[in-house]
């Protein structure tokens, strides 16, 4: 096989975590079926995750999609953190960083300033993130 065909083959790699004390996981689980369906490699965190761990996690199974997926308003505090960690890794460059939940429309903004390409909120279709995954997943 040759590194070209390789390239266009290889299956997109999904992180999925969940971060801080939101013990609401039945949405990410989901989540995670759904990408698994759609025919990406998921990786599932488990619950109460801390920052660094989900930052350990995305580098170390070099995962081209983070998903971070929290429900208990702390995304102001933790998905910077998340951030911050896979830049001082050097992997955030290459990553697709997502962000599902609750998150008001003024925090959407900052986040994104921050360095979150989408954020995923309540009565977004399984297929509307699938689609964005497939289209935006960075190439490597």
């Amino acid at each position: 096989m040759s590194v070209e065909q390789e390239q266009t083959e290889r299956t997109i790699r999904c992180l999925v975590a969940k971060v801080g004390l939101d013990g609401h996981d039945r949405g990410a689980h989901v989540i995670a079926r759904a990408l698994r369906d759609a025919g990406f490699e998921v990786i599932y965190s488990g619950l109460h995750r801390a920052p660094d761990e989900v930052v350990q996690a995305a580098v170390q199974e070099d995962v081209d999609v983070v998903g971070i997926s929290i429900l208990s308003g702390a995304h102001n505090t933790l998905v910077p953190k998340i951030l911050d960690g896979l830049k001082e890794y050097d992997a955030f460059d290459d990553r697709l960083i997502l962000v599902g939940g609750i998150v008001p429309d003024d925090d959407q903004e900052e986040l994104r300033g921050q360095g979150v390409d989408e954020i995923f909120g309540p009565g977004a279709s399984m297929e509307e993130m699938i689609d964005y995954i497939h289209e935006n997943a960075p190439e490597r």
